[in-house]
Order: C-alpha cells, then structure tokens, then sequence
C-alpha cells in the first residue's frame, strides 16, 4: 500500500497546527487569530455555554519554554471574543480532554508538540465531549484566521472574557485515571520504573502508581523548558530498559512529551510496543468476551501478526491511515472499543476520549495482577511478522508519484514482498518532515534489502 499524494493544510495537520515555535503558523500572532477564530467557533456552535455564565474554554500545556508564549497568545484572542479561558496549566493531552469534560467547558486546547524536540510545538483542539475536532470544525476555524470576517466582533466593557486558574486540575486528573483501574484491586508488590520524558506527566502518573500502592523508581521528571523528550522518554527507551533490570522492576513506563502515548518494557528489559499493548489488551478481553464487536482498531503501521493473533482467537483488526484521530474516527463510526498505534497511542474508550499513556499502562498492569504473571509471559499471546521501519528527514514533501523513478521501483518492492505475505508502505509524516517507510513480510533479508534500496532513493530525492 502506497500512499502517491499529499496534500498539506494551510495550518492544520494530522494532528492539530505543529511546528517550530515562533516562527509561523506556531507564533505569537497566529495563536491569538487562532484563539479569536476556535472562540467565535465554539460559542455559535451552541448559542448557551454547557455550564454557568459564558461560554468557557480550558487551555493546558506540556512543559516546553515556548507554551506560555503560545498560551497567552491563545487566551487574549479567547477573551477578546467574549468567552472565558480556564487555565490548568501542564497536565497529560488525555488530561485536558478530560478536565475540559469535567469541568463542563465548551472546548479544551492542549499547547504541546507531543513528542517532538523541545523547540517546536503545536496547538491540539478539544470539543466539549472531550473528542478531537472533525475536519469540518477545522477547516472552518482555518477559514476564519485567513478571511478577517471576524475583525469587526470586537466585545467590549462586561462583555470581554475573563481568565480563571484552576487549581485542581491535577487532582480531578489523578482521580480519573485511578478509576480506569478495578477498584479494590493494588499494584502492592510491584516495582515500576517511569519515564516521564520531561514533559507533561512528571508529575502525574507517578503519583496514580504510588497511589495504586506501587514502588515507583522515577526519572524525566525535572522539566526546565528546553530538556522535553531529550534522550529520554518513549522516542529513547533504551534508558529505560537499562534502569529496569538496574532496579529489578517488574515493569517500565516511558511516556512521550504530551503523554498520550506510552511503551513498555518488560522485566528483562525488552520493549513492549503498541502492537504488543493492543494484543495483550485485546485477545484478554476478547476471552472475557468484553470486547465489542470482537474487533481491535489499529493503524496501516501494526503489524499483521496482529491479525493473525485475533483472528487465531475469533476476533479481528480493523485498519485505518496513521494517527490516532483517524483510530477514534473509526471507533466512533462503528462502535469500536479499543484500537491505537504501534508508536503507543492506545485508546481505551470505556474510560477515555482520546489517547492515554497512563490509561493504557494501567490496563497492562490490570491483566498482569489478575493473571499473576510477568509482562515477558503476557507478550507471548502473539508472533510478530518481520519489518522494518525507516523515517528519512525531507527538505520537501513532493507527493511521490512526482519522483522519478520512484513509483517504478515500489511496485518492483511491493510485487517482491507480496508475493510471500508481506508489504510496502510508505508515507510523508503529518507532524515532521520526515518520509516514513514501512516493509514487512516473511524473509527478513528480502525486507532489508528493499528497505535500504528505498531508503537510499528517497534520500537522494527529497532527503534533507
């Protein structure tokens, strides 16, 4: 499967507005347009706000230097539109979502570049049911930003909005996520290591561990501003897998900077991904026949060793294009319950909207109390198929049906892997300039070889 096109957005991307901050669309300027248009939005889609007084509409952050930068530029486009602004200041992408439910706000913006380095950064919108916004509701606030139709709505004197701190945001979020876990049942007896990548969950899923009554060994847990996802965290694991077996845990959890991923590691040190997260979760609830529908949402990049371990078991996976929205757009669509991503985007919709490291985490947690077992033990339900995945950084994403040469020698890739099970796929990244290359199937030097082919005709193509 190829993907031959691209076409990007004036601001919005597969994730939100991302990039570099302070240089556009991620600056000052076009966060406060940003804020004037999601506020004129959110406030005529419903002409009463959900609770009392005005409109309202919660603004929270990962630990990046630019996020107040960002976050004031959103609130004084907010305010000038009459509608108030709840700060909650650093809380988990999943935490925003869900405090803007909680505390009964008609939209939640998350400032964040996930698990970029710390000099970009990015602006996530939240409806108020705590669900990513459609493409409509986008590229509706995308027109108003270029179209100046809202300049002259200009509230004045009683009429401008007003900012409020929430102090318990943490608190509300803690207990939600404890309450994802069955009650009455600890994590009394297991030792968990935690990266917390720097970023928004330092403080958090620590504290929900501890809490659950596990010992918890703790690092990237000491944001500065400029330190988020540096050599640390779920995109550098293997910091991870070292303190792991150092410290004899049980379990490892590495978040990224926005936490709404997570992977594991088991207690001899090796990676658990979100394909293995998905089939442990997915065939235990299968068997407990608590799995909707008998169907995982997963992503174009899982592996098809996941199919084959649902299928074995009487169930099923169904695909869609990478990111996590397009995964609860499907969950949405047709009733779905649990899907995510390979890269750790996992959702668990009987307890959450969107995305959640610590969530996910503690499902694994769940099964791994019930059952009495290590995670090594849990992670044999499934065979993975052999891949192999390569990101190459682009000076420009030309669609690649436009590179010469290209089309040809994938359809000579894909004839050559196909013919013994496997596949090609190869997408531009919504959220870096980077091409990602996917080729999986069952001879493992056959793979290589086309991957490193590919790999190199990208490079002298479109590498930058």
């Amino acid at each position: 499967m190829t993907q031959l096109t691209t076409s990007p957005r004036r601001i919005f991307g597969t994730d939100g507005v991302r990039g570099t901050a302070n240089i556009e669309p991620v600056t000052a300027e076009t966060a406060l347009k940003l804020g004037r248009a999601a506020a004129h939005v959110f406030k005529t889609l419903e002409s009463h706000s959900r609770g009392q007084g005005r409109h309202k509409i919660v603004i929270g952050k990962d630990t990046r230097l630019s996020g107040y930068m960002l976050e004031n530029g959103l609130s004084s486009g907010i305010l000038s539109m009459g509608v108030d602004v709840l700060f909650i200041g650093p809380l988990p992408t999943p935490g925003v979502a869900y405090v803007t439910r909680s505390l009964r706000a008609d939209a939640g913006i998350v400032i964040t570049a996930s698990h970029n380095p710390y000099d970009d950064n990015g602006i996530k919108f939240f409806r108020a049911d705590g669900y990513k916004l459609d493409d409509r509701i986008e590229a509706h606030i995308e027109e108003l930003v270029f179209s100046g139709a809202i300049e002259s709505i200009r509230p004045t004197a009683t009429e401008v909005g007003k900012a409020i701190r929430i102090d318990d945001a943490l608190g509300r979020y803690i207990e939600f996520a404890k309450a994802s876990f069955p009650k009455g049942m600890t994590l009394d007896g297991i030792r968990v290591v935690v990266d917390c990548a720097h970023g928004a969950a330092y403080k958090s899923t620590p504290c929900v561990l501890r809490e659950l009554g596990a010992e918890v060994v703790v690092f990237g847990n000491q944001p500065n501003g400029t330190n988020i996802n540096q050599d640390c965290g779920s995109i550098y694991p293997e910091s991870l897998c070292r303190k792991v077996i150092e410290h004899r845990a049980q379990l490892g959890i590495a978040h990224d900077g926005d936490a709404d991923r997570v992977l594991l590691c088991d207690e001899h040190g090796t990676l658990i991904d979100g394909d293995d997260i998905l089939a442990i979760c997915g065939l235990d609830l299968l068997a407990a026949n608590a799995l909707p529908q008998q169907t995982l949402v997963a992503t174009v990049m899982s592996n098809a060793g996941l199919d084959a371990a649902l299928r074995a078991a009487g169930g099923a996976v169904v695909r869609t294009p990478v990111g996590d929205k397009h995964v609860i757009d499907e969950m949405l669509k047709n009733g779905y319950r649990v899907g995510g991503e390979q890269s750790g985007h996992l959702i668990f919709r009987d307890h959450a909207t969107t995305g959640d490291g610590l969530v996910a985490a503690l499902q694994v947690l769940r099964i791994m109390k019930s059952r009495n077992a290590l995670l090594s033990q849990l992670a044999l339900c499934w065979k993975r198929f052999p891949q192999r995945v390569v990101s190459i950084r682009v000076r420009e994403q030309v669609p690649f049906g436009q590179l010469d040469g290209l089309p040809e020698l994938l359809a000579e890739a894909e004839a050559a892997v196909q013919s013994q099970g496997g596949r090609v796929f190869l997408r531009y990244s919504g959220t870096e300039p980077k091409a990602r290359l996917l080729i999986e199937g069952a001879d493992v030097a056959l793979i290589e070889h086309w991957s490193l082919r590919l790999a190199e005709v990208l490079r002298r193509l479109v590498g930058a």
